[in-house]
């Protein structure tokens, strides 16, 4: 296959998930459901960042469900499903990233309107989700002081199509020798502006700031829909 080909083929592949994408965001703003988007390498914490913040917002009163992606097994499907919310596993056996179409295939057992969050749990990889738009409302990268400060620089196209960063295994960041500053540079270097949240899903430090802009982000999405 020639590469003027390939290049023809992946435009078409993307602009297929851009128009079912749009439809998802457009049903879940129906619905009035939040969706988050959490993508990141692998072992940057993003299973345990969303299973104690599933937990909270379930202690809170909110109505929460997880689609997660991995190449194969349920285990973190499993382990989700701990905090008491409706998790299913989405197995791309091979494929290194979530796609708009997939997402689709997953919701029809749920009643989207009988949702407040609903969070997707990308495929460890920090370049191919960078192009999929899953219709989420908000996006999410997460950073581990395990990474190194200027994992931004390397990887700027996921971090620069994202809304939030998070700093995460702050715990650690002492016995990493972790210079959040110099990181927090990184990330402003390609995405000025962006809102940054340094936390310990194990500690609970930031979880509290976190929460809040979840709320914040599905009252603002609340707000919009209702003025269109």
């Amino acid at each position: 296959m020639s590469g003027t080909r390939i290049v023809e083929v992946r435009a078409g592949i993307l602009k297929k998930n851009d128009e079912l994408a749009r439809a998802l965001r457009q049903r879940f703003e129906t619905a009035g459901v939040y969706v988050v988007n959490l993508v990141s390498s692998p072992g940057t914490g993003k299973t345990a960042l969303l299973e104690r913040t599933m937990r909270e917002l379930v202690a809170g009163g909110s109505r929460v469900a997880a689609l997660v992606g991995d190449l194969e097994t349920d285990n973190d499907a499993r382990r989700l499903a701990r905090s008491g919310a409706d998790v299913q596993q989405i197995n791309t056996h091979g494929r290194c990233h979530l796609e708009a179409e997939m997402i689709g295939d997953f919701l029809d057992a749920w009643d989207l309107s009988q949702l407040d969050y609903l969070f997707i749990e990308n495929v460890g990889n920090l370049v191919c989700p960078s192009s999929y738009d899953l219709g989420e409302a908000t996006r999410v990268v997460l950073l581990s002081v395990t990474e190194g400060e200027d994992k931004p620089l390397k990887y700027p196209t996921i971090f620069n199509s994202a809304d939030v960063a998070i700093i995460t295994k702050m715990d650690l960041a002492e016995a990493c020798d972790f210079d959040a500053a110099a990181a927090q540079a990184s990330i402003e270097a390609v995405r000025p502006g962006m809102q940054i949240v340094p936390l310990s899903s194990k500690s609970g430090v930031g979880m509290g700031a976190w929460l809040e802009l979840l709320d914040a982000g599905r009252r603002d999405m609340m707000a919009a829909h209702a003025h269109t």
